[in-house]
């Protein structure tokens, strides 16, 4: 008869998900030498885990947020869309608010930084795959500022992308084939929801809180 309460006898199956084969490689290698952990495969892609997910259901995913194709927010939507109930840690290099925060929004129960102590993300494997969250202090701190932000419109963001270029009121109304008053009171709401002064600051802030990227 099976102990079911052996962890040994029962490891924690988990798939690694990550583009680089050298942050598979090593976390497969560093993984492999806990008895209480099982690592069934690893994916290079959104798609290539999704298709895993579905066959092999882990009991815990070790996600990378971005990678080319589907990444790691899109890969969850879709699995929960799916119907699985994937139990998934962000493991990323980017700590910014909006990448948490879409995370959280997607179903992830934890999120670690790529250069977290081992000893530490043993503890959110064991946390997460027993139905807990595991999310640091600093990062839960990050989660909560941001969710006490009012959340930008598609249009505001939108705007705030090509704000970060320089136009001017005008050209951007030209550009979305709306007045530059209405322009002004869109970019006043952006400024008004970030809590910044102007729109230079509103770009700039926009960018480190990871609400758009530069090459937008």
């Amino acid at each position: 008869m099976t102990n079911t309460t052996n962890p040994l006898a029962n490891p924690i199956r988990i798939l690694i998900v990550d583009d680089h084969p050298v942050v598979r490689a090593g976390l497969t290698s560093m993984l492999g030498t806990q008895a209480e952990l099982q690592v069934i495969g690893s994916a290079s892609s959104g798609e290539e885990a999704l298709a895993m997910i579905q066959r092999d259901d882990p009991d815990v995913v070790l996600l990378d947020l971005r990678m080319p194709g589907l990444n790691g927010i899109d890969m969850l939507v879709a699995a929960k869309k799916s119907g699985s109930h994937v139990r998934a840690i962000i493991l990323t290099s980017y700590e910014t608010d909006e990448d948490i925060y879409r995370a959280v929004q997607a179903g992830a129960q934890g999120y670690l930084l790529k250069d977290t102590p081992f000893k530490e993300m043993l503890e959110a494997i064991r946390a997460v795959n027993a139905g807990k969250r595991y999310i640091p202090r600093q990062i839960a701190q990050r989660l909560a500022e941001r969710m006490m932000r009012t959340e930008l419109t598609a249009r505001e963001l939108e705007i705030l992308k090509m704000l970060a270029k320089g136009p001017t009121n005008k050209q951007i109304g030209h550009a979305l084939g709306i007045s530059d008053y209405t322009v002004r009171n869109h970019v006043n709401s952006i400024i008004e929801k970030l809590e910044v002064s102007d729109r230079t600051e509103a770009a700039t802030t926009a960018i480190q809180r990871g609400l758009i990227t530069v090459d937008d």
